[in-house]
């Protein structure tokens, strides 16, 4: 039996290969934060809030300490007020903030994923758009979600 030698060129075909299907995967595959709140907005979506309540950061937990009281909230705003069963998102792209903050005396995380989220409703008010940046962290090796709660960083937008 005839062993065949690969020729430099077919290794470095081949490499590159590895390398460009890799690049793309990576590039076009979502970053686990961006997955994160896909799958949060998924859950929210299909009323299924205590889901959701568990990707939350520990500090989003403390707003909202008691899962069933979240779900019932949750649902008591969208499905019985604004009569709505689901509604439609869209997750935008993911950029880095550095030193960021939920709340002007809250925890420094050094490095966090800022998201923005477009939600149309269908409402028994008519249809609207809701706008929200989320943050995504690792908390113990996993990614959390956390919403903003410092206006001040807003207040210039609405200044005449």
């Amino acid at each position: 039996m005839k062993r065949q030698n690969k020729s430099p060129k077919g290794i470095l075909a081949s490499m590159l290969l590895v390398l460009a299907v890799g690049g793309c995967i990576i590039f076009l595959w979502p970053s686990g934060s961006v997955r994160l709140v896909e799958d949060f907005y998924e859950y929210e979506s299909g009323a299924e809030f205590g889901k959701s309540w568990d990707l939350l950061s520990s500090e989003m937990k403390l707003r909202f300490p008691n899962r069933g009281d979240y779900v019932q909230n949750r649902t008591h705003v969208f499905m019985q007020h604004m009569e709505v069963e689901t509604f439609q998102y869209d997750v935008g792209r993911s950029k880095k903030v550095k030193n960021w903050s939920l709340a002007k005396d809250g925890k420094v995380h050094k490095t966090a994923y800022m998201i923005p989220v477009t939600q149309v409703f269908d409402s028994r008010f008519g249809v609207f758009t809701i706008e929200q940046d989320c943050y995504v962290v690792k908390e113990k090796g996993e990614w959390r979600l956390l919403w903003d709660y410092v206006l001040n960083k807003f207040l210039s937008f609405f200044e005449v």
